[in-house]
């Protein structure tokens, strides 16, 4: 068990779970402060159907090309979901976002069903396989998401403004519209990239579970922050382990282990509540 864990491979994988995780807790933060919860599965749904597109226009899986065609993809999501919030709210914009991730996810079935390996390439963009990472993916994944954890640091006040009181942002004379854009844009980099390794449902956990687990014990942000990375980075690594003792996918290992970690925080914060 410890020489498999030792393996190259597993190590690569246990070293994108955890870059994975960093910047995804981190994402998570904003989504569920904004209550857009289903927005990174819309763009990671919008990132899978460019990987389609690119697939069925003969370009190969994990090129530079395909990248571009999925990122064009998903910041036209991005676009609309900037766009899709209404000033009075008449129409909520989790319909919005419900509408993209159900087109996108309509028409990648409909363009795959007539290829002979069409399922499986709706399987692998659902699971996806972090054990096939390769050293040259997991080097650009860090540079591209080292890239976008700077750009977020240098507009942290906008960003989590908007994200944590957004009338006030607005009363300030923000741009909130624009800002949005350039928050689901640089979101959307990193949905594309992480699609094509882990898979849109790891993809959708890491940004959710951890927050919402630290939300159930701590409103501080920094707090929020702290313990969204100090849950996602062991629950991926157990996942992982769990996937190769036990010879089962690791996305959904690691999601499942998301998941035993939520259901302890939220245990935690009832007895805390009992205990006040």
């Amino acid at each position: 068990m410890v020489d498999l864990l030792l393996q190259p491979f597993v190590l690569l994988a246990a070293a994108a779970g955890l870059i994975l995780a960093g910047i995804h807790a981190y994402l998570g933060f904003h989504v569920v402060s904004r209550g857009v919860i289903f927005v990174d599965l819309s763009l990671a749904q919008a990132a899978a159907f460019g990987s389609v597109i690119a697939l069925l226009i003969g370009l190969e899986p994990h090129s530079i090309g395909e990248y571009f065609v999925s990122l064009s993809f998903t910041w036209l999501g991005a676009l609309i979901i900037a766009l899709s919030r209404t000033r009075d709210n008449r129409v909520p914009q989790e319909a919005f976002i419900g509408i993209i991730y159900a087109g996108f996810s309509a028409l990648a079935v409909i363009f795959l069903s007539g290829l002979p390996e069409g399922m499986h390439e709706l399987e692998h963009m659902l699971a996806g396989s972090l054990l096939t990472c390769t050293p040259s993916e997991l080097i650009i994944v860090a540079l591209l998401y080292s890239a976008v954890g700077a750009f977020h640091f240098v507009f942290r006040k906008q960003f989590f403004l908007i994200s944590e009181n957004r009338a006030r942002a607005v009363a300030e004379g923000y741009r909130v519209i624009w800002w949005d854009f350039l928050f689901y844009a640089s979101f959307g980099m990193v949905v594309t990239s992480s699609v094509h390794i882990a898979g849109v449902l790891l993809v959708f956990a890491l940004l959710v579970i951890p927050p919402v687990s630290a939300l159930l014990v701590t409103q501080s942000r920094g707090w929020r922050l702290a313990l969204g990375w100090g849950l996602a980075l062991p629950a991926s690594l157990i996942g992982l382990m769990i996937s190769v003792g036990l010879d089962k996918p690791t996305g959904p290992s690691i999601i499942a282990s998301l998941i035993g970690i939520l259901l302890i925080m939220a245990l935690i914060a009832r007895f805390r509540r009992q205990a006040s």
